[in-house]
């Protein structure tokens, strides 16, 4: 479960924006069509029939990865105690801040960071009964980078606070 946390921090932050992606895809899809009926001279190279079917395609495999990932997260958070599906959508739907959470359910900071990592946990698990562990979720996903590219600051993210755990234990066994 090296990256499962990673995972469950990319999934639940892009989660959000998978419906407006999804429509811009339909856009853009919209517009391919209306503008291949201008395939002659110079242009017809780059908008040949193949071409724009390729480009077409290729848009409807990302649409579809996209809808299959929101059903996915949707399921996982029906699968999961419903405080911790709320907890996650607080944090990383809405993206409250931990204070913000803390006061709407009377309890401290320490608590919500505490129930935040096992909400988190339990997500990642509820995934991976599903069939969705780490090498999986990288397969599937590999063709979106804007979601690479949310996990790799995620898993920096998480090196440098392994780094900065470490020099404090450095720190400390060094007193």
């Amino acid at each position: 479960m090296k990256n499962s946390s990673v995972w469950t921090k990319t999934i639940l932050s892009v989660y959000r924006y998978l419906e407006r992606i999804c429509g811009a895809i339909d856009k853009i899809v919209m517009q391919k069509g209306l503008n291949s009926s201008n395939i002659t001279g110079q242009n017809y190279y780059y908008n040949n029939v193949l071409s724009i079917t390729q480009k077409l395609i290729d848009l409807s495999e990302r649409k579809i990865t996209l809808i299959n990932l929101k059903i996915l997260t949707e399921e996982t958070f029906a699968d999961i105690e419903e405080s911790d599906a709320q907890l996650l959508i607080q944090k990383y739907v809405d993206g409250k801040k931990f204070r913000e959470i803390a006061e709407e359910s009377d309890v401290s900071i320490r608590t919500i960071f505490r129930r935040l990592e096992n909400a988190e946990k339990s997500f990642y698990c509820s995934l991976k009964k599903k069939g969705y562990d780490s090498e999986k979720l990288e397969n599937f996903l590999e063709h979106e980078e804007w979601i690479k590219n949310a996990y790799h600051s995620f898993e920096i993210s998480k090196q440098e606070e392994f780094l900065l755990s470490n020099s404090y234990l450095q720190k400390v066994a060094s007193l």
